[in-house]
């Protein structure tokens, strides 16, 4: 079977530099790389560009410029797109516009091994949400306590842990909630994949959650979490902190 030629469009260099490795491990070729939406437009205006064999483009949505879907509105005709993000929450429009397939980052090969069958089998149509819902993946839970008993609360509601007298609170901006566990690593054994960061001794980030950063002292950052809710990063981890937080914007 011919290997399928894909496009892949990122700015963040980290996750376009993945998503390339993905696909050639799975047997695919990489055709291009590209930087921003704007660039994708080009390429696609380009000259002959309907004659080239490009089967695919994996296009991010949030980018700066033109976002995935404002180029996927424009650049009608063109090959099939599968939209590649870190937030679940742009599925029911990436499919209303027609992409092919979605993926979450970060990408994992099986998810990534489905959306190239279903490319090779051609099923290009948009997914129903009784099939999307198949391939979301289901919200991470976790209890906290609620007088004698608990409630359990959707991780991505999160936006850090904090350690307090041996004891966990999950953050939600300014709202704190008793947990059971009684230290941050604990926190980080339950959820391996979710990219936490501990950004001091006490404090346990969710980069994803991070919408904005400025500078602190020397060699610092601060990091806005929520509205008014502002983290300190160790200086050790500010380098770290900064990379991850970047590509989590992706």
């Amino acid at each position: 079977m011919k290997p399928l030629q894909a496009l892949v469009v990122d700015d963040e260099p980290l996750a376009r530099e993945r998503l390339s490795r993905l696909l050639k491990e799975a047997g695919c070729t990489v055709a291009g790389e590209l930087g921003d939406g704007v660039a994708l437009l080009q390429w696609l205006k380009e000259p002959g560009r309907e004659l080239a064999e490009t089967d695919v483009i994996f296009l991010d949505i949030q980018m700066p410029g033109l976002s995935g879907m404002e180029v996927l509105a424009e650049a009608a005709g063109g090959p099939p797109v599968v939209f590649v993000t870190a937030y679940s929450s742009y599925a029911v429009q990436a499919f209303e516009l027609a992409a092919v397939d979605y993926l979450l980052k970060p990408v994992f090969a099986d998810r990534l091994a489905k959306c190239l069958q279903r490319l090779q089998d051609r099923l290009v149509r948009p997914l129903s949400p009784a099939e999307l819902k198949t391939l979301l993946p289901p919200p991470v839970r976790f209890p906290i306590k609620a007088g004698d008993g608990e409630v359990y609360m959707d991780l991505d509601l999160v936006t850090h842990f904090e350690l307090v007298d041996e004891h966990v609170w999950a953050c939600r901006g300014q709202n704190r909630y008793l947990t059971r566990w009684i230290s941050l690593a604990e926190v980080e054994q339950a959820f391996p994949d979710d990219g936490m960061l501990r950004i001091q001794r006490h404090l346990l980030l969710r980069p994803q959650t991070v919408k904005g950063i400025r500078p602190a002292s020397v060699g610092r950052i601060k990091v806005l979490v929520a509205p008014a809710v502002e983290l300190t990063v160790s200086r050790a981890m500010t380098p770290k902190a900064k990379e991850c937080i970047r590509a989590g914007t992706s």
